[in-house]
């Protein structure tokens, strides 16, 4: 069984290529950096634990969040549903998939067997529009292969796995409502709520203060690890490669800008815009003395991106500040 006429979505990034997905089923056809604006997924987070082989570097918004924006900025009725049964959480999904709707998945990527090189990441978002006897018929970033597929029991595993962003078997529809969105409404308060977010963080490793914490705490990473290498090489291929779009998601909301200002033609949108190209531009230096951390075990480059980290502390403040007054 698979849904007729799939518009799978080409994208970089997971949810948004997921839910980029479930939309065009429903006719709502918007550009991955639109789709990452309005879902209001600028952030920055800094996490360490016990549990954790190195610190974790993220650029966006928590998992979940960004589809629930979307979906409210949008006017648009999203259906989240989660199970501890996974045989209930497969029946539901296939009955879905039977009434000809394309559904959403949270899911670890681990398990997943068109994956080259399997690593744990239970934020991992699909959609999926079919399936057979053996395997589920997924779309996927475009890095990952877009029209892909893997045996029922892997997804199975994959959807049921614990740990550190995990749900439990979560699975998600979109639908319309009798409401119609007007996208310069949409573009405008997700601006303002992204940056009203971001230069408020609840905690010091979130937002521009997750940053300068950053530049400090990586002097701590470089003396303790266990596999200078391998982590800060991982590092800076997640900043650069791993579904954010380059330069840990600046590459998308620098792009998201451009194309609101060229609907909205307001000032402060083209100067924002000019500010996230060179904070882009930065975030892509991060990832490059990483890169020479991970070559040469060499301190000065951590004391360089630490340097880079405050810049960019002070930089997101001020243009987030910025945009928040649009």
């Amino acid at each position: 069984m698979k849904v007729e006429n799939i518009k799978a979505f080409d994208g970089q990034h997971c949810e948004t290529t997921a839910t980029g997905t479930l939309l065009r089923q429903i006719g709502i056809e918007l550009s991955e950096p639109m789709l990452f604006g309005i879902g209001q997924g600028l952030g920055f987070i800094f996490w360490n634990m016990k549990s954790m082989d190195f610190p974790f570097i993220g650029g966006r918004v928590k998992t979940d969040l960004l589809t629930q924006n979307i979906a409210r900025n949008l006017k648009l009725e999203l259906t989240v549903k989660e199970t501890s049964s996974t045989q209930k959480a497969w029946d539901n999904v296939k009955q879905l998939i039977d009434s000809g709707k394309i559904v959403g998945l949270k899911l670890d990527c681990f398990h997943l067997e068109y994956f080259s090189k399997p690593f744990h990441f239970a934020g991992h978002y699909v959609a999926i529009y079919g399936y057979d006897n053996e395997n589920a018929f997924l779309v996927d970033t475009k890095q990952q292969g877009r029209q892909v597929k893997t045996s029922l029991t892997s997804l199975a595993k994959a959807r049921a796995e614990k740990g550190l962003m995990s749900s439990k078997n979560l699975y998600y529809i979109l639908n319309k409502t009798n409401e119609e969105f007007e996208i310069k409404t949409a573009i405008l308060n997700s601006i303002r709520n992204n940056a009203t977010d971001y230069i408020n963080p609840p905690i010091n490793n979130i937002g521009y203060k997750g940053i300068l914490k950053t530049s400090k705490e990586i002097f701590k990473w470089f003396d303790t690890s266990k596999n200078i290498k391998a982590e800060f090489e991982t590092c800076a291929m997640i900043m650069e490669k791993a579904g954010t779009g380059g330069a840990l998601f600046r590459n998308l909301y620098r792009d998201f800008l451009k194309e609101s200002y060229e609907i909205l033609q307001i000032e402060t949108l083209e100067k924002a815009h000019g500010n996230f190209v060179d904070i882009a531009e930065l975030w892509t230096q991060i990832a490059e003395l990483f890169i020479k951390v991970s070559k040469t075990e060499n301190r000065k480059y951590i004391e360089q991106a630490s340097e880079v980290l405050k810049q960019l502390s002070i930089k997101e403040k001020l243009a987030m500040e910025y945009l928040a007054k649009i």
